[in-house]
Parts: structure tokens; sequence; C-alpha cells
């Protein structure tokens, strides 16, 4: 496995929240925790040697998520796999380091797999989506495709996630091309990825202490809106009772219903970068 030349080894990006290194129980198999800005998602009973990992944060957080997850489970084992819910940087920056310790599956939507096996980058941070600082800064944050060509492999065409049972994978492009959420259809519990979240992610301020409200995919890195508007319709539809975001804190009952069908219904007016929004 080798790395790109513009590997993450020299991405330091000072931001954190105020929830960064806290875990949440969002069921007895089901755990996150949040590695600076960004939500980890660990999967499996507390004790068990049969757990998985969602994401894999931003970099230089090997260590970090190693910890988080060994006090988790009660040992230091490794994950029967990785899933990635879709591969920038604060969501894929540890992965490489991990797979140097931890020889194991990862799994990705087949369309995302060029950015995850040194074909293709995705396109820079978009500065005029938003006025907030994040948005402002997001042409610096890293946008270049990984290469773990070795390890990753496609998601079953069948919606089946290795060592998830009970769970599928569902497409939700726009923010990313082969951006995927997972559901489980027995409780509705949603693990969304960037395709909505829970924080307004352009707003600094607001990442920081992390105001919870639900928005659109991250506008700066948001790649096909009407994909993505789609994609909210889609798991609106699916009427989640909880849900895991890539960004912010868990949502769940009638907050999230609520939420997410005003999202649905208004999304160009909550969602769409004003440059975007229809005159």
């Amino acid at each position: 496995m080798k790395p790109l030349d513009s590997d993450f080894s020299e991405t330091h990006l000072p931001f954190f929240s105020v929830k960064s290194g806290e875990g949440r129980e969002v069921c007895n198999d089901l755990y996150y925790w949040t590695n600076q800005i960004v939500n980890v998602c660990f999967y499996g009973v507390p004790g068990t040697e049969d757990w998985v990992l969602i994401d894999c944060g931003m970099p230089h957080s090997k260590e970090r998520i190693m910890e988080a997850a060994e006090k988790r489970f009660g040992h230091a084992g490794k994950p029967k796999a990785i899933v990635l819910t879709h591969g920038h940087f604060d969501h894929v920056g540890s992965l490489e380091p991990l797979l140097e310790e931890w020889d194991v599956p990862v799994y990705a939507h087949e369309l995302e797999i060029p950015y995850l096996n040194g074909e293709r980058d995705y396109p820079k941070g978009d500065p005029t989506a938003d006025g907030g600082l994040v948005s402002e800064l997001s042409p610096f944050y890293p946008h270049h495709g990984i290469d773990v060509a070795g390890s990753v492999q496609k998601l079953p065409d069948n919606g089946d996630i290795p060592f998830m049972e009970g769970w599928k994978w569902i497409h939700t492009p726009g923010h990313t091309p082969g951006h995927v959420s997972f559901f489980r259809e027995k409780d509705r519990i949603l693990i969304a990825g960037d395709a909505f979240v829970t924080v307004k992610q352009e707003s600094l301020y607001r990442v920081i202490v992390q105001k919870k409200e639900i928005s659109g995919p991250p506008r700066y890195f948001t790649m096909d809106w009407e994909a993505a508007q789609e994609s909210v319709g889609k798991i609106a539809a699916l009427n989640p009772k909880s849900s895991v975001t890539g960004h912010g804190e868990v949502m769940a009952g009638v907050e999230l219903e609520r939420s997410l069908n005003m999202l649905a219904e208004r999304f160009d007016e909550l969602a769409l970068p004003p440059n975007r929004r229809p005159h």
C-alpha cells in the first residue's frame, strides 16, 4: 500500500469541538466518538471481538481511535472490517495508518473506490459556498484521494454490510458520488454520514460549541446538489427513529422526524448555498 505523493502526513487542522474526545452510546451495539469535529462509529457490543469501525476520522488520530476502541470493547483487538460512508479527508484521515496496524478489509461503494485507490481526487473546497470561516478556508483542506487499493473492496450488491447483520447500506450520493448511509430496519437506526448533518458545518462557532440543528451536507465539499436533495428525501422516507451523522450530535424521536421532513421539504432554502438557490 503506497501513499500518494500528497498524503495526510503534513495535515494538521486546529479545529476542535467541545465534544472532541467524548463518546456516546446510541444503543447497546452502536457507539459514536467525536474526533475533533467528526464522528467515528463503533459497531458491536462491549466486550465482543466481532466489531466494525465506521469511518476513520481526522489525520494523525490513529492512536486516539485505537484507544477509543479499546475503551469501548475492553481489549486491543482489531475490527473485523472498516466500513466507509465516503472518502473525504475527515472520514479517512487515519485509514492508512490504521491499516498498518490492522490488516482488515475496507468496504465502500464502488463509485467511491476511485478516490480510495489512487485514481481520482475530489474537487477543491468551495470558499463561496457559505459566508462561514470553515467554508472560506475549505480550498486549503486536503481534497486528494488516497491509495488503499490493496485493502478496499466494494460493498455487496445486495445491500448487506459485511459483519453488520441486519444492517443495509443505502446509496445516498450528492456529497460525493459513492456516499452511503447505513440503516437497520428493526430499530430504525440510521448512520447518515454526511448526507445530512446535525450541526451547521460551515460555521466555526457552531462547530466548536456543537449547536444541534439539522443541516444539509457540508456545502463546501458537496459535489452534486440535485443528487444530495434526492438522498435527503430517500432518508426521510425511511422514517428513522435515531440518527448519527458525520458531524454533530445524535438526533432522535420527534425532533429527528420533524427536522428531516423540514429539510426534505425546504431543501433549497435550508441546504443549498446562497449562490445556487433558485431566484
